[in-house]
């Protein structure tokens, strides 16, 4: 399983006080050598954490993979077709959230998402949409090119131990379903140590994109230790589905 680590908030801490410190290009190479497998970062439009310039050093400095999420918009496509991150992951973006609220709905964003898809096509540039476990939303993110989709895991984690079980269905679901269409599946949003392992268990999903619990981790035992922690739970879900399985 591929392990991705979302940096969006060392940037939200030096933007608290207006400092150069901590420099998110800086934390993004502790976590490389670390052992994450590639770097995610969201360019809002209201600039609330990452800012341009982050990207562009990120662009220069990362050498795993460079995953920019971003809103289905024409200024985004345009930076986006500048930079040429290895990744694109379009999200839905409201401007007074706190952080992202749920999938992207694909089918109303359509016109825009075949806009950014070709230039994706174009540039050799990997398209991955973040949605919820709805067949239609993946039946939807299928038709229109994307190579991966994002499922998102926030319900699952917000739910109480009662409703936790049906959430983690869904998305066992949806992930069975998207692996059948050829899609890869990566999932995230809300990941802790405490409850990523049943996420990191289902065989479908390759890919995790983990960030505010890491940096969370970090305050208290530096960012390479809470990326290894992160790591190690992950490693140990993915050997537990194996000894499943069997020699």
């Amino acid at each position: 399983m591929r392990f991705h680590v979302n940096i969006d908030h060392i940037a939200t801490l030096r933007n608290a006080r207006g400092t150069p410190y901590p420099d998110p290009v800086e934390g993004a190479r502790l976590c490389e050598r670390a052992g994450a497998a590639g770097i995610t970062a969201h360019l809002r439009e209201d600039r609330r954490h990452i800012r341009d310039d982050d990207v562009e050093r990120l662009r220069q400095s990362v050498t795993t993979l460079l995953n920019l999420e971003m809103a289905a918009t024409d200024e985004m496509l345009e930076i986006a077709a500048r930079v040429r991150p290895d990744v694109i992951t379009l999200v839905p973006e409201r401007r007074e959230e706190r952080t992202t609220e749920g999938g992207l709905d694909v089918l109303r964003a359509r016109r825009q998402i075949e806009k950014i898809a070709g230039m994706c096509s174009q540039r050799g540039i990997k398209l991955s949409l973040f949605i919820e476990a709805d067949a239609e939303q993946i039946r939807e993110s299928h038709a229109l090119g994307a190579t991966q989709i994002e499922l998102h895991t926030g319900v699952y984690c917000l739910a109480d131990a009662g409703a936790r079980g049906p959430e983690l269905e869904k998305i066992v679901s949806g992930a069975a379903y998207a692996q059948g269409l050829g899609l890869e599946v990566a999932a995230g949003h809300g990941l802790t140590r405490d409850n990523v392992t049943a996420i990191a268990c289902i065989a479908a999903i390759r890919e995790l994109n983990i960030g505010h619990a890491v940096i969370s981790d970090a305050v208290f035992m530096g960012i390479e230790p809470a990326v290894q922690a992160f790591h190690a739970t992950i490693r140990a879900a993915r050997a537990e589905i194996g000894a499943r399985r069997g020699p």
